[in-house]
């Protein structure tokens, strides 16, 4: 059985909490277990609470968790940018899948709603699949 740590961000909850429920049922569905949740104010904020996740041994894989929304400047093409790659160097770091579910950049607020299932259910089933793969479990 996989063991998944699930990262969240509060900003933009109201897209975030149905991806962060419909994230849940899917690994059940897959047989994947969450043993750890940590909730981060911010999608910038995600690579430090993952790292905490990846480093423990009872994690498999990390699923992120959240929603970048396009405003009046790049910001969110900036915050996205960084975080993502930050993911990867986690993940190459630490030998362990981190899947990315944030929706974003250039994302209005009515898209990234009507994409909460496939951002969610892409992130858990890429987390679980790699980390099989990689014969984590």
């Amino acid at each position: 059985m996989v063991k998944l740590g699930l990262v969240s961000s509060e900003f933009n909850f109201e897209i975030v909490a149905p991806m962060l429920e419909f994230a849940k049922q899917h690994a059940a569905f897959l047989g994947a277990e969450i043993v750890a949740e940590l909730r981060v104010p911010g999608v910038h904020e995600i690579p430090l609470a993952v790292k905490k996740l990846v480093e423990r041994s009872d994690v498999d894989a990390v699923v992120t968790l959240g929603a970048v929304i396009e405003g009046e400047t790049g910001h969110d093409e900036v915050v996205m940018q960084h975080a993502a790659r930050k993911l990867i160097d986690l993940s190459v770091e630490y030998g362990k899948p981190v899947a990315l579910g944030i929706s974003g950049p250039g994302m209005t607020r009515v898209q990234a709603l009507e994409r909460v299932n496939e951002y969610a259910r892409r992130a858990v089933e890429a987390a679980v699949k790699t980390a099989k793969r990689l014969g984590k479990v």
